[in-house]
């Protein structure tokens, strides 16, 4: 079976917006708890897909070589999700630690093992390091993207796993995965010269609307 973009919404202005231009939408009840869910529900309609690819809408910013990588990653793999991650420079590790001390929820980061799987994923900013960095170094510091590729069965589980305390207190769905023992890899991918962010405030809007109009001068 062939690739299929499905936008899934539970909200009636967004499925007539994709509709206008000629996608395809599925509705998904409003009590779905997140994105995987929502996937989850859609993939249990559609069937006949090997790898889910869940892109969420909050992430305007993510590169097409993103997802590439990442299911390029699924297929040589034996994981049960994968998830990209982005090294932070001392600029971005900087606004993810603003966001903290102003008291707003803002990107989510990552740590893993060597092999790339998954330790943890916070919304605070992790590993500590008490290092000072210049808005252009490297930190040991990376910015978990907010995309996903599933295996079909793992995705099909998802919504029969109880919410687990770490889920619960990060807000991050792709914890009720490591808590039930499942392997998330985690992708290193580089976004070459182009900006990334994503809305989680009213605030990052005009952040992610600039760096749009960077993103578009780049060839």
């Amino acid at each position: 079976m062939g690739a299929q973009v499905v936008v899934a919404t539970d909200d009636a202005r967004i499925a007539a917006h994709v509709q206008g231009f000629g996608g395809v939408v599925v509705m998904t009840s409003p009590q779905a708890q997140n994105g995987t869910e929502r996937c989850a529900e859609v993939a249990a309609t559609m069937g006949g897909y090997d790898l889910i690819v869940n892109l969420q809408g909050d992430a305007p910013l993510t590169p097409p070589w993103f997802t590439a990588d990442m299911v390029a990653a699924m297929a040589q793999g034996t994981a049960d999700v994968a998830t990209p991650v982005l090294r932070c420079d001392g600029a971005m590790r900087a606004a993810l630690i603003a966001d903290r001390r102003a008291g707003r929820v803002g990107g989510t980061t990552a740590v893993f093992a060597a092999d790339g799987s998954a330790l943890y994923f916070s919304k605070e900013v992790i590993p500590f390091c008490a290092q000072a960095f210049q808005d252009t170094d490297p930190t040991p510091v990376f910015h978990h993207v907010g995309l996903y590729a599933y295996r079909t069965a793992a995705l099909r589980d998802y919504p029969h796993w109880p919410m687990g305390q770490l889920e619960a207190l990060e807000g991050l769905e792709q914890l009720r995965f490591l808590e039930q023992g499942r392997r998330v890899q985690c992708v290193q991918v580089t976004a070459h010269s182009r900006q990334f962010w994503e809305v989680n405030n009213p605030e990052d809007i005009p952040i992610v609307e600039a760096m749009i109009a960077h993103n578009a001068g780049l060839a």
